[in-house]
């Protein structure tokens, strides 16, 4: 198979840990007999000390030629880089809110996997882990209040602001779809959240995913709502499997669920539309205190490449022999500085990317 694959290095550690993905693709492309080709693509602060704006249309352009886009992280010191002096539009950020609405990414995907020998980075109670978890939170992720319409006014002398929370049933359906078709091919389970008993929107919610239930009967589903399951992600993580929500609960409950795992730089995150076309990157951020260190751990975009090849190429082999070599080397102990504990051997970010493909079979 041929694929090409657009590349944003990134700001801060992007270009590190990207480099270190690339590397393992590579090694898979070897191992299994395929083809891959690389578009770099500008975005965030490396597009703004080019062009001055941190998206443009060329870049937007250049991706629609590509299969899918890996990513490192974007961004800054909002305290210390010039990137932060500039109108929140023209900011790094705004590029990639930017990039997801110009490929209408509408699902975002976060798994959450706390690994059996990674459990001593767990801030929860053994007894609450036991063995490790494996959750996947799909986030709706152009809809809601951050897309809502908003202002701030005067009301009868009193300084007002107002943003407006929207989902057509259309947005809910697709969103929920893509829910229980990723849990058919995990643990046949979903939990959908809301706040049914407050919002109408959340009432919405329900019903359409009720809906698209019936389309599914091999899937449990239960409702919970989202200040209950903040709770229990913290109570028993265990029992989750695939947790669907919508934009604002998700951004909030992903978080707290990669808290959990012990390391953002172990969480792997992607973008996708309607179409298998994908944004791939790691859940954390571009940490410029570290950068150039070569003390970043990698294995988050390590995971999201692997999950590029499972969601946008329907290469499930590929993206195992990934997966699988990404735990044979946190078993042997391996590890960059943000997950070393005493009698493990520490490695630096080129090191663990090259222990990663010398076990991929």
């Amino acid at each position: 198979m041929h694929l090409k694959i657009g590349v944003i290095l990134g700001d801060g550690i992007g270009p590190e840990i990207v480099k270190q993905a690339i590397k393992v693709l590579d090694k898979i492309a070897e191992a299994y007999d395929h083809t891959l080709t690389y578009q770099e693509l500008l975005l965030g602060g490396s597009s703004i000390d080019v062009h001055g704006i941190p998206l443009t249309e060329e870049t937007i352009n250049q991706g629609k030629t590509c299969n899918a886009i890996l990513m490192g992280s974007i961004g800054g010191d909002p305290q210390k880089s010039p990137w932060y002096q500039l109108p929140p539009e023209r900011r790094p950020e705004a590029g990639l809110l930017g990039m997801r609405k110009a490929y209408n990414l509408f699902a975002n995907l976060r798994p959450a996997t706390l690994y059996h020998d990674l459990q001593h980075a767990c801030p929860l109670k053994k007894e609450i882990i036991q063995d490790g978890f494996d959750m996947m939170i799909v986030r709706e992720l152009t809809g809601g209040l951050y897309f809502g319409k908003r202002k701030t006014f005067l009301n009868d002398g009193v300084l007002t602001a107002v943003d407006e929370l929207v989902y057509t049933a259309d947005e809910i359906r697709r969103i929920a779809v893509s829910a229980f078709e990723i849990a058919v091919k995990r643990r046949g389970k979903v939990t959908s959240v809301d706040k049914a008993n407050v919002l109408d929107s959340s009432r919405l919610w329900r019903k359409i995913v009720e809906e698209v239930h019936v389309d599914f009967p091999q899937v449990d589903l239960e409702h919970m709502l989202v200040d209950n399951c903040a709770m229990q992600l913290v109570r028993a993580p265990r029992q989750f499997d695939v947790i669907l929500t919508e934009n604002m609960f998700g951004d909030i409950l992903s978080d707290e669920a990669s808290m959990i795992t012990g390391s953002i730089g172990m969480l792997p995150s992607a973008s996708l539309n309607d179409s298998k076309f994908g944004l791939y990157e790691p859940s954390g951020g571009s940490a410029p205190d570290i950068a150039g260190k070569g003390i970043a751990n990698p294995i988050a975009t390590i995971l999201s490449a692997a999950m590029m090849l499972q969601y946008s190429f329907d290469l499930d082999k590929e993206a195992k022999a990934i997966e699988e070599a990404v735990e044979a080397v946190i078993k042997e102990g391996y590890r960059t500085k943000d997950i070393m504990t005493e009698d493990q051997v520490l490695l630096n970010t080129a090191q663990i990317g090259d222990k990663i493909c010398e076990r991929i079979k």
